[in-house]
């Protein structure tokens, strides 16, 4: 067998996390929306004001999710709507339902306030929903964390069919469902389908942020749901900050308000579709005994590694100087199973990066010094 082989990097290839490329920024539009509104909103931005957030920025939302402006919730990333969830709803011992694996950050979250965390399998389709069946028997969650586009950490995009038997369970067992949706616009392929929010109405928050879509600085997260928990969660926010950064949110007001939203989506598609395809293509040269998600947007490819790769307890680290990798299990939860650092290992990729190739051959090489010695049994329960 012919092993392929590529230059390795000189420079660190860090394939962690949803961080956008630095090229995607629109900094000159960022520039002058900022002073655009300085000038017409100066001293409102700069002074407290409503938990709730910026109102004109609220005004906007609104209008582009076509919801009522008591629905609407700003924030400072979408993250700290989490915080302001759990703050509200969960006391410790409460039971919280997630995909498993997750996202690490809600379910550090999750664990802070001392939730429960069950998780729910989660298949190339969505979640598993017979299993999502059963544990609604024998539990009463707070709510079900759902990511259902382009899913981190696995990438996996819930079916229509499925997010319909989602929202139907929800109505049956008066199931909230918080839906994460920071991947959604970046589809680069296939059929868009239907918001659990538009689905399930009062029974879901739907949750998004402008991370993806402008910068991580702009620190501007949303959400969308019922008007009375919408007012609680404003409450915990005015205890915890008084009012979010309304700069920030200012400038993304500005932004968006001149039109900016919709050709800058398209430019992620244009910058981040052959990416992801160029990801795929040097994982199947570098690792074809490794088996990748193949994903239909967002930032994620979630790479299963061959039996008896040792991963685990060691990561995430930098598996050398010039490669950084997160390893997927411990963003699984009660549902996962697999002895630390002995486990068949899952690793995200972000395929933000140009080139993969360097960083694939380098993956090749370090799973291939991960292999387990003979005889260890490696299985996961």
């Amino acid at each position: 067998m012919t092993i392929a082989t590529a230059q390795p990097p000189t420079t660190a290839i860090n394939f962690t996390r949803g961080v956008p490329a630095n090229e995607s920024f629109p900094i000159d539009e960022v520039i002058e929306a900022a002073d655009a509104v300085l000038e017409s909103h100066g001293a409102a931005m700069l002074q407290y004001g409503p938990s709730l957030g910026f109102q004109p920025l609220r005004e906007w939302l609104a209008g582009w999710q076509g919801v009522a402006l008591d629905r609407v919730l700003t924030s400072n990333g979408s993250l700290q709507l989490i915080e302001f969830l759990c703050l509200r709803m969960l006391r410790p011992g409460d039971v919280v339902f997630t995909e498993t694996p997750s996202y690490d950050r809600t379910l550090t979250l999750l664990r802070r306030h001392g939730a429960k965390i069950v998780g729910i399998p989660l298949e190339a389709d969505g979640p598993d929903i017979a299993a999502l069946e059963d544990a609604l028997k024998s539990h009463a969650p707070k709510f079900f964390y759902t990511i259902p586009d382009f899913q981190n950490p696995a990438g996996a995009t819930c079916s229509g069919t499925k997010r319909r038997q989602i929202a139907d369970l929800a109505e049956r067992h008066g199931l909230l469902i918080v839906e994460d949706a920071p991947y959604r616009l970046l589809r680069y392929r296939g059929r868009e389908e239907p918001t659990l929010y538009e689905l399930a109405p009062e029974r879901t928050l739907h949750m998004s942020s402008f991370t993806k879509l402008i910068a991580p600085g702009v620190r501007t997260g949303f959400m969308i749901g019922e008007p009375k928990l919408i007012a609680s969660l404003a409450k915990a926010a005015e205890d915890t900050y008084i009012s979010p950064g309304y700069l920030a949110q200012g400038i993304t007001l500005e932004w968006c308000r001149r039109g900016l939203l919709l050709p800058q989506i398209e430019h992620l598609k244009r910058l981040y579709a052959p990416r992801l395809e160029a990801c795929l293509a040097s994982l199947d040269t570098y690792m074809p005994d490794a088996i990748p998600t193949r994903p239909e947007g967002g930032f994620f490819v979630s790479l299963t590694l061959p039996d008896g790769v040792l991963i685990g307890a060691d990561l995430p680290v930098p598996m050398n100087p010039v490669t950084l990798l997160v390893d997927s299990n411990p963003v699984s939860t009660e549902y996962a199973g697999g002895a630390p650092g002995l486990i068949n290992g899952v690793l995200q990729v972000n395929f933000k990066v140009p080139d993969l190739a360097p960083g694939s051959h380098q993956i090749q090489l370090q799973v291939a010094e991960r292999r387990s010695p003979a005889g260890v049994n490696l299985q996961t329960k």
